[in-house]
């Protein structure tokens, strides 16, 4: 299930894919940073790639006619890439797809690869000179990028021949490529409309990114604006006299960005390249009417010149120390921006920032940030007002339409929306009217769309996401809008049904989807109500089947937790005992329902929420989805149903002669070592997932592919029997387990209550104290994994693991 029938997109995303090309190999040219992660995601998708560097300048003598010497640069590049910590690779043995080699002895090999793309360094000169080659060594067809930041695309074409230039473009990833979701499209003059149209399908469908369009001008659409937001941030900080920790504070999570912020941003994407594409804008763009906000401060100066580069030197605006604080964590100083000192950080005390704890909205702290009277306050809107009007000023010059700028934005700077989307929220009339109060100038066509009488940039209208096109002056449906489901555009209509924390949509064609709408998307009682709910009124109303899903970072972090302690603090056995059976009574009603129940997961899939989608008819799974049976780290096992269906899928794969002690040991050690799948890829590896199950590369298609998979399954769909033939080794299994569980403990692998634990989940997988192997339902193992949850929950070990999971959301090893 790892090979390219997972990678490729559902039958109906396939039809959308036009015009028809074939990607087989892709050669890469460049292993740095940038170059290994696109030759990495490219093996992720299932393609053959050739990743070429330069033969490295400083060879011995005797190294000179010696491959593995000559292939140096490439091959240290995947060697990292590999053992990176933030992998490139959705399951490292994709690294095996990736064949390297040198631009003197292998260039000639590009001559049958499908896609062409460069990646090296900055400088037009070499670029030119690379592309000489390629245009020597290529087959006529194929298509040539450049993933550039900023050297205009056209420029890199010139000399080249002609069917070069029909299928030359620029496709600009961004860092990291696996993690960040934009991929920028840009054409020439001579860029052949089908090769433009291919590369906006092929991201989107198969690399599962957010493609946008854009024009060939400086630094394109996401660091365009990105990098001004940042500078002006930066301008208003020293003018507002505010601390970096308090600027992190206010433009991070607070307002739907990285929680790293503005100033932590910087650190980590490297202050030297920071200050080449400020640099590069400020060359580039003279006539840009901000473009004195893209001159380097004296305190970035101070960095550079003192190669404080940020993550990369140790230290930028943040210095780590190796001293602890109180409560043992290490101390990072903050770089004091008047006296360019290093000091202790400090805890922001900002009364707009009190303002908004415990908002969940970011509308609402949105607005309370932007109407703050404090510093904080001014921040903010002096920001938001520069930024209102510089977005409306870059159009029509690097965009025709306001959603590029908001995609690029959102999927290259992980902004939660865009700046026209930030101005919807702040009201536009209200936007014009402060920021032309404050000194800015507005484009005029934003004018021209209030006088015309719109009040919004855009509106949802019968579920579909519309968005005003200047050149028609009307709202238009968001291109690709049916093939996405956004589930705010169905708050206009009434639900088909509602609890506490869920709510039942009407997503057409006679299929519901469920919404979780707790914190974090916890499984409490009134998701479990709202899964019973669902289910029952779609077998009763005539619904074809039910998909459980939403649009939030994170599909789920699993059951409720506190509502399990305060149940095993207070020592209500009866009321955890009806609760963990409520839990698996609703997962179980997923499996045999009389219609499809379909998953699709994105992010945190974690506990609970595994085991729903493990239960599930299918399980549309994004690729970074993050999937694992993890209550072991709260001393717990798998309760609601996740212990059984391993010791189910143990079984199934018994085979006639089958030792099965290996097979069940490697089910158990999964669990007792909360093994997290880092991908949904790896999600098949650890059996999270099984063949019933299907990988989405683009997290936004996620919804409308679960969607077409309940219609496909619908179709003489037939419920499924409940299954009372599964094989346990009884006692044979569980002396192997303890064996294993106390090697564990001698290596100081695992602490007495791990063992405990492992040997908790070995008595459910093994049926329990039988004398020999036999088959058993999935009743018979229900009622053991709750016996064997409740015996866990009572000890102090595991009620100190829950609590301090709790207080410090982090676990306990006891």
């Amino acid at each position: 299930m790892l090979g390219n029938d997972v990678l490729a997109p559902s039958a109906t995303d396939q039809k959308k894919l036009t015009p028809k090309r074939h990607i087989k190999k892709v050669a890469v040219l460049g292993s740095g940073l940038m170059g290994s992660g696109i030759a990495a995601h490219c093996a992720n998708i299932g393609l053959e790639v050739l990743m070429l560097d330069i033969v490295p300048f400083d060879l011995k003598e005797e190294e000179k006619n010696n491959k593995a010497a000559r292939n140096r640069m490439a091959d240290s590049s995947l060697k990292t890439a590999i053992k990176a910590k933030l992998n490139p690779f959705y399951n490292t043995k994709f690294a095996s797809r990736i064949t390297t080699g040198n631009f003197d002895d292998n260039f000639e090999e590009i001559a049958d690869a499908d896609w062409i793309i460069e990646v090296v360094v900055e400088r037009l000169d070499i670029k030119k000179q690379v592309f000489e080659k390629v245009d020597q060594y290529r087959k006529a067809g194929s298509l040539v990028s450049s993933n550039t930041s900023g050297i205009p695309i056209h420029m890199m074409a010139e000399g080249r021949s002609d069917d070069f230039k029909k299928h030359f473009c620029g496709t600009h990833f961004f860092n990291p490529v696996r993690y960040m979701r934009l991929l920028e499209v840009i054409p020439t003059e001579d860029t052949d409309q089908s090769v433009v149209d291919f590369f906006m399908h092929y991201g989107d469908l198969y690399l599962g990114k957010q493609t946008v369009l854009c024009k060939d001008t400086p630094a394109f659409i996401a660091n365009r604006v990105g990098v001004y937001a940042m500078a002006k941030i930066q301008q208003l900080t020293e003018e507002l006299d505010l601390r970096i920790e308090e600027v992190d504070a206010l433009t991070g999570s607070a307002i739907g960005r990285p929680k790293t912020g503005t100033f932590r941003l910087g650190d980590l994407v490297g202050h030297d390249t920071s200050v080449k594409v400020a640099k590069g804008l400020r060359d580039n763009c003279p006539n840009d009417e901000q473009v004195s906000a893209f001159v380097m401060p004296g305190y970035t100066k101070f960095l550079i010149d003192n190669n404080f580069l940020g993550n990369k030197s140790g230290q930028g605006f943040y210095k780590k120390t190796n001293e602890k604080d109180a409560n043992g964590r290490k101390v990072v100083l903050a770089l004091n921006l008047k006296t360019l000192e290093y000091e202790p950080s400090q805890k922001p005390d900002l009364a707009s920032l009190k303002a908004i704890k415990g908002m969940s909205s970011l509308k609402k702290k949105v607005n309370s940030l932007f109407e703050a009277e404090d510093k904080g306050g001014e921040l903010i809107r002096r920001s938001f007002l520069g930024l209102f009007a510089y977005v409306s000023n870059r159009i029509p010059e690097i965009s025709d339409n306001i959603y590029s700028i908001d995609d690029a934005l959102r999927a290259g700077f992980a902004w939660d929306v865009g700046p026209f989307q930030y101005w919807d929220m702040i009201g536009l009339e209200k936007g014009i009217e402060m920021a032309e109060a404050q000194g800015e100038t507005i484009g005029q066509w934003v004018k021209d769309m209030v006088a015309a009488g719109h009040t919004s940039f855009y509106k949802s209208e019968n579920g579909v996401s519309k968005y005003y096109d200047i050149d028609s002056k009307s709202y238009k449906a968001l291109p690709g809008a049916s093939s996405y489901i956004i589930l705010d555009n169905y708050r206009q209509q009434a639900p088909v049904n509602k609890t506490s924390e869920s709510i039942l949509h009407d997503i057409g064609d006679g299929v519901l989807c469920l919404e979780f709408t707790s914190k974090m998307n916890s499984i409490g009682e009134g998701v479990l109500k709202g899964i019973e709910e669902a289910i029952q009124i779609a077998e009763e109303d005539g619904w074809k089947g039910l998909v459980i899903g939403n649009n939030a970072k994170n599909f789920s972090v699993g059951a409720n937790l506190m509502m399990i302690g305060m149940f095993a603090f207070q020592q209500e056995w009866d009321q955890l005992n009806f609760a963990v059976k409520a839990f698996q009574d609703t997962v179980m009603r997923c499996r045999y329902s009389s219609v499809p129940v379909v998953v699709a997961t994105q992010g945190f899939v974690f506990g609970g929420a595994c085991e729903i989608a493990m239960h599930s008819d299918a399980a549309m799974v994004s690729a970074e989805s993050y999937i694992g049976l993890v209550e072991v780290g709260v001393g717990l096992i798998p309760g609601g149903a996740g212990t059984k269906e391993f010791a189910l899928r143990a079984s199934d794969k018994f085979f006639k002669g089958d030792v099965m002690i290996p097979t069940l040991a490697d089910k158990v050690m999964t669990i007792a070592q909360a093994k997290v799948a880092t991908s949904a890829h790896m999600g098949y590896e650890f059996g999270y997932l099984n063949s019933k199950d299907e990988v989405v590369m683009n997290m936004s298609r996620a919804i409308a592919d679960a969607k077409d998979k309940v219609i496909s399954l619908a179709t003489n769909y037939i419920q499924p029997l409940r299954r009372d033939d599964i094989t346990v080794l009884g006692r044979t299994g569980l002396a192997a387990i303890h064996v294993a569980a106390n090697e564990l403990r001698l290596g100081n692998f695992a602490s007495d209550h791990d063992v405990l634990i492992a040997q908790k989940i070995g008595y459910v997988m093994c049926g329990g104290d039988l004398t020999s192997s036999q088959k058993v339902s999935e009743q018979y193992l229900l009622d053991i994994e709750r016996e064997a949850f409740l015996s866990l929950a009572g000890t102090p070990k595991t009620q100190a693991r829950i609590q301090h999971m709790l207080q410090k959301n982090k676990p306990l090893r006891n």
